[in-house]
């Protein structure tokens, strides 16, 4: 009996943990151990994908074929031999023949056996039995079954020749048997044939699947150079298969976009230092003649200079944040611009083909939009505008009659504070960011804008972007 002051609970053994707790567990120590011992590579894992399901598929067919065809068949045949060496001992049993002359030559030319009396000599010892042997243990078995004497069995080697000795009452049968009388033979050419011809497919697969991971290969090595800042491999194209081809062409779009994206940012610190150091210029000027009547409204035209070039600053560098897509209805958006038109005194005229609704992000396109037609309306009296929205793509062309830009320069504007004082007049409180902007908005949606001559003989821009 326990002791009153024993602590209940104290030397009992811990409950045992349920089934169900430990499945999991068991299964994530066996994943864990799957991964630590698959191949890293992955030419390697994809020739086990390869080779383990062909191995599997052999395996089933060669045990199914052992199992049932082969075995089935050999018995059939030993026990058809057995038959004919359990007729032959009835003939000479029933039949009284000296010399047994006739009963050899029946069972020669008749059975395809042939058989010798011997002497009743005790049968010679039992000889070892084959590790594996259809023949040796279907023979043996329908001897048992059909003659039910005393026997002595030779199967082994590569004999075409099978020895059986069946002991009788006042003698020995001998009986040699061709072996392809009582065995399937021929079965192993079909295994020869069905590994030898996994052989000459594995080494295609191995050869096809070595050209597939070399893509894959070359888009890694391109990915850890840029990663690194090296320059791309030399000779570096997308090849392989359609998603390997997509994989690289896309990973030479994020390049160019990484590096003209550097390249925007440096330029847009270069001109940040160089315009407001303009204006701080100003400044000074101002306060040294401070002594003297100050220009108040020259002071607040610098200040709306400055914030004007740093709301297109924050613009550029915001250009593309992110932002969910969503509707963005056309018509609403040109009804205010023949609005804007009206006021700025310009003439528009808008062209809408398909629905009037696509998916784009909202804000972003709409600046896109506006920086585009807010330069067509700058520099020219009549703009036209023509939206296309089909098959998931929206197209849209605006044309002026403005002074348009040289073909060799149409590229150059693209880049940030560009401005051409030759081919457009310069606007005083622009930054040469807008078009750089809309690219950039235009390039985030899958799509681009392209400059070309516009049939109203000044300038046409097109966007092209999936909707």
């Amino acid at each position: 009996m326990a002791s009153a002051d024993a602590q209940p609970g104290k030397d009992a053994a811990p409950p045992a943990r349920p089934r169900r707790a430990r499945l999991p567990r068991l299964w994530a120590v066996a994943r864990r151990a799957i991964i630590r011992y698959l191949p890293q590579r992955l030419y390697a894992r994809s020739l086990i994908i390869v080779i383990a399901p062909m191995i599997i598929l052999q395996s089933v067919i060669a045990f199914v074929f052992m199992e049932k065809h082969w075995q089935t068949v050999t018995m059939r045949l030993s026990a058809a031999v057995t038959h004919d060496i359990a007729a032959v001992i009835d003939m000479i049993e029933t039949y009284d023949d000296p010399d047994y002359s006739e009963v050899i030559r029946i069972a020669q030319e008749r059975m395809g056996l042939k058989i010798d009396l011997l002497p009743p000599d005790p049968l010679p010892a039992p000889g070892p039995k084959p590790f594996f042997s259809i023949l040796d243990q279907a023979l043996s078995d329908e001897i048992v079954k059909q003659i039910n004497r005393p026997f002595w069995l030779d199967t082994v080697g590569n004999s075409n020749i099978v020895e059986i000795r069946v002991q009788l009452e006042h003698n020995v049968l001998r009986v040699f048997a061709r072996r392809s009388s009582a065995y399937a033979s021929n079965s192993h050419i079909f295994l020869l044939w069905m590994i030898g011809t996994s052989l000459v497919l594995l080494a295609f697969a191995v050869a096809f699947l070595r050209n597939q991971i070399k893509p894959i290969l070359a888009l890694a090595e391109a990915a850890e150079s840029f990663g690194k800042g090296r320059p791309m491999p030399a000779g570096f194209q997308p090849r392989g298969a359609d998603e390997v081809r997509r994989a690289g062409k896309a990973f030479i779009q994020m390049r160019e976009r990484i590096e003209r994206q550097i390249e925007q940012r440096t330029a847009m610190l270069t001109g940040i230092s160089h315009d407001l150091r303009t204006i701080l210029t100003r400044f000074k000027l101002q306060l040294a003649l401070r002594g003297a009547k100050i220009d108040v409204e020259a002071l607040n035209q610098d200040i709306d200079d400055m914030q004007s070039m740093l709301e297109g600053y924050l613009a550029f560098a915001r250009g593309e944040a992110a932002e969910d897509t969503g509707a963005f209805d056309l018509d609403e958006y040109f009804g205010k611009l023949r609005e804007e038109a009206r006021l700025r005194k310009r003439k528009l005229t808008i062209e809408l083909i398909g629905e009037p609704e696509v998916h784009v992000r909202p804000n972003a396109f709409r600046r896109l939009l506006s920086n585009l037609i807010g330069n067509a309306f700058r520099y020219a009296k009549n703009v036209k505008v023509t939206a296309r929205h089909t098959r998931g793509t929206l197209a849209v062309t605006v044309d002026d009659d403005g002074p348009g830009i040289p073909a060799e320069q149409r590229e150059e504007v693209f880049r940030p504070f560009v401005r051409l004082d030759t081919a457009r007049n310069q606007d005083s409180t622009g930054t040469g960011l807008g078009l750089s902007i809309a690219r950039d908005i235009a390039r985030s949606h899958g799509g681009d804008i392209m400059l070309e001559d516009s049939p109203m003989g000044g300038l046409r821009a097109v966007v092209r972007v999936p909707a």
